[in-house]
């Protein structure tokens, strides 16, 4: 059925893989304002929409609000996050990562966060200069990468399938570097809606919060909706899922701070993104 779009009061977006099940299956079950349209895509997709007011608010990387920070707010305590290994945002090569300068790394289109990560990962932290592509993962035997930058639901399934020797979690080496968690992705709406809908966008946010706090509650029957998807056992999706976190308190914050400081280096944020501009619910 095709939406009424005369009628719909907000566009919200929702990345599709399965790392947002706790907040994406429930929010699936829940019966919300016919006048609220959820659209569901990979975060570079989100990215284009919000930036060009496809949508109104919803998950972005954080990257994308680094780059343009005069357009965004954050939405107060939601999150694609993780304080250590992620699980799903992974660097795999066929040799050692720290001897990878002037061999091929394809990077998924799919993120930039996850992009300019490795890219600190590996320049920063491990001080090589690899050759970068551009690519579906799925391409990366055929043009001859050394290593590829899998994030999301194609990770999982090539850590699943073990072709790749070294097995990188970027959550991880950042954690061990730094001793922050990592932000993945926020929850941001365009400045203009927000002011223009301070209660919807209000009433939103409060229902994100709602769909998190049930589905990590509910974090088991969640698993046995969205393992199939990959497919995976469910216990193996529910120990994925339990190390993911959807909070933004914080050591969240510095860890945002810190990682678009890294990306003032490489030019890929403005420094109007420091200090964050978080939005909180009203009273």
């Amino acid at each position: 059925m095709t939406p009424d779009y005369k009628a719909i009061s907000a566009r919200i977006g929702m990345v599709h893989y399965i790392n947002t099940a706790p907040i994406h299956e429930i929010w699936k079950q829940r019966e919300h304002d016919p006048s609220w349209l959820l659209i569901e895509e990979h975060p570079a997709a989100l990215n284009h929409m919000l930036a060009n007011d496809e949508i109104d608010l919803g998950f972005v990387s954080s990257h994308e609000y680094g780059l343009r920070p005069d357009k965004y707010l954050i939405l107060d305590d939601l999150s694609i996050s993780a304080n250590g290994p992620v699980g799903s945002v992974f660097l795999f090569s066929r040799i050692k990562p720290e001897m990878l300068s002037g061999l091929t790394v394809l990077l998924s289109a799919q993120s930039k966060t996850s992009v300019c990560l490795v890219k600190i990962v590996l320049e920063k932290f491990f001080k090589v200069s690899p050759v970068y592509i551009s690519g579906e993962v799925s391409e990366a035997r055929k043009r001859n990468a050394d290593a590829v930058l899998a994030i999301g639901d194609d990770a999982l399934r090539l850590k699943i399938e073990g072709t790749y020797q070294y097995q990188l979690d970027l959550g991880e080496v950042w954690q061990i570097h730094t001793e922050l968690p990592f932000v993945f992705a926020v929850c941001a709406v365009r400045k203009s809606f927000a002011a223009a809908n301070p209660k919807l966008v209000d009433e939103i946010h409060r229902e994100l919060i709602d769909c998190r706090n049930e589905g990590l509650t509910n974090l088991l029957e969640v698993c046995s909706i969205a393992a199939p998807r990959i497919p995976m056992k469910i216990d193996s999706c529910h120990s994925y899922l339990s190390g993911i976190e959807y909070n933004l308190g914080p050591k969240k914050h510095e860890a945002l701070e810190q990682f678009f400081r890294y990306l003032f280096d490489f030019n890929e944020a403005k420094k109007q993104a420091l200090p964050l501009k978080i939005r909180k619910i009203e009273e």
